[in-house]
């Protein structure tokens, strides 16, 4: 009898579910958008009761389309955007805020209190970060701070944090599991990722009631069932989505590598089972496990992505829809010198400058809106690039990477990983192949690996491996001294977007 994983794969600006078949196939899915909250500049916000309801409908969407019932699934997995932090009333099950988004940057003040306090190099060493308000800690002090009667009602136990994982278990269990994964838990900047427990020292500087905290469990764990779509079903599965797209990927092994082309990107590096500490601008996190032994990644974010393309479209009115990117890009043959660096909410990894700001540079009387776009699409192949190089140099320093050895393949996904042009100017400046796999879903796909897993759809991760298959291979053309030049362009002008 053929067994079905639903996995539900609630993102920053959209909830989606979608059911896989045991040979990994996409069988159906569903998506609905929600609101974005945007009450001051910098400040992002989501309806906490908009993320459950828009998850559950598209759950029961994709089994309608797939024509299944819930009996026929084996299990649930859940994968999730990350760092995003909610507080919910134990006895409720109502939010006392809105979910604060991972791109939210209100919790600047404290992280600066918390560097003058030379907490960085702790921090660092028991969560792999550094310290920044994309993680979960500040907001979640944020929320307690500005909260009336928050303080007391979390110092009583009645008060219940999580990321968005949490959260929908919570909501899928009707408020009888408060549970979390490794790797969420490794994107609070309150959980140590060595020994996988809660950071106590750190919970003490933050004042954060250990009442608050969810249990965390491995990535591949029975956390509990639901009834809420007509029958049983086991959750089985839980990564924060960029864990979950390495596990999709099949980057089981050190030294495996993939990209998430998304609203920004994603590069992650197996690192295997040592702790490997960046000191080139990147952070050290908790991989997804299948059992209790400690993974870990070497990880770099990149703010603006493939949000790129939608200032092209919404904000310059280049482009009427985002799919016309490449054709326009492609009408000149190259960007004619312009950079573009879309430092629109601060520079990510490596450069970690939260005050840089978009520069256009290197125009002339004979740029077009076509050498923008061109280099509006490169500046996602340079800022990843970064990462790469980056990633590279840590490998090379650090005994505790040493496992891992060279990366020799980057394996793609995402929305923008479907643009050609792109892709191959990522190639080109890597000088490693690109690889873009036939099933490009594999954030959804981790979280439906790691369910599967725990409940015997498949057997191992070398099973797993074997159903991972190229769609295209991108190899590279440029010389290494062109791309060399290339990426010195570029890094001269990221000098200019963060000279204020």
């Amino acid at each position: 009898m053929t067994k079905y994983v639903l996995a539900l794969d609630q993102g920053t600006s959209s909830s989606r579910s979608i059911v896989f078949d045991a040979s990994g196939a996409i069988v159906a899915m569903a998506q609905r958008e929600f609101t974005q909250i945007f009450p001051k500049p910098g400040w992002v916000e989501h309806d906490p009761n908009e993320i459950w309801t828009s998850q559950l409908a598209t759950a029961h969407e994709a089994l309608a389309r797939a024509g299944l019932t819930a009996r026929e699934l084996a299990a649930i997995g859940i994968t999730n955007q990350r760092e995003t932090t909610l507080v919910w009333s134990r006895r409720t099950g109502e939010p006392i805020h809105n979910a604060i988004v991972w791109q939210d940057r209100r919790g600047e003040p404290l992280c600066a209190q918390l560097r003058a306090q030379g907490l960085a190099e702790p921090i660092r060493r028991s969560t792999g970060l550094v310290i920044d308000p994309y993680f979960s800690a500040t907001k979640l002090r944020w929320i307690l701070d500005h909260v009336s009667g928050a303080h007391i009602a979390a110092a009583h136990g009645e008060l219940a944090f999580g990321t968005v994982d949490s959260w929908l278990i919570w909501k899928l269990t009707e408020g009888r599991v408060h549970a979390t994964d490794v790797s969420n838990a490794s994107r609070t900047m309150l959980f140590d990722i060595r020994h996988n427990v809660w950071d106590h020292e750190l919970l003490k500087v933050l004042h954060v009631p250990d009442s608050l905290l969810p249990k965390v469990h491995p990535s591949s764990h029975l956390y509990g069932e639901t009834t809420l779509l007509g029958a049983p079903v086991p959750i089985a599965g839980v990564a924060g989505d960029q864990q979950a797209a390495l596990f999709g990927q099949a980057c089981f092994a050190p030294g495996l590598a993939k990209n998430t082309y998304g609203t920004g990107c994603f590069m992650l590096t197996h690192t295997g089972s040592r702790f490997a500490a960046s000191t080139h601008g990147l952070v050290t996190t908790a991989a997804a496990q299948t059992g209790p032994a400690p993974e870990f990644a070497l990880e770099g974010s990149v703010f603006i992505g493939g949000a790129v393309v939608q200032w092209l479209r919404d904000g310059l009115h280049a482009i009427r829809a985002s799919a016309e990117v490449q054709a326009l890009a492609e009408s000149v043959p190259d960007a004619g010198g312009v950079m573009f660096v879309p430092a629109f909410a601060g520079l990510g990894a490596p450069y970690w400058n939260a005050d840089a700001r978009g520069a256009i540079v290197g125009l002339t009387r004979g740029s077009t809106v076509a050498h923008i776009a061109r280099a509006a699409l490169e500046s996602i192949a340079f800022q990843s690039a970064a990462l790469l190089q980056a990633m590279t140099r840590d490998i090379a320093s650090s005994r505790a990477a040493a496992e891992a050895g060279a990366v020799t393949e980057l394996r793609v996904d995402g929305g923008a990983s479907v643009n050609d042009l792109l892709m191959q100017f990522q190639a080109d400046l890597l000088g490693i192949p690109v690889v873009r796999p036939r099933i490009t879903e594999t954030t959804a796909l981790g979280a439906a690996y790691l369910a599967g897993l725990a409940t015997g759809v498949w057997r191992s991760r070398d099973e797993l491996a074997a159903l991972w298959q190229a769609e295209r291979r991108f190899e590279p053309t440029l010389t290494r001294e062109r791309a060399g030049e290339l990426m010195a362009h570029w890094e001269h002008a990221v000098r200019q977007a963060v000279a204020r």
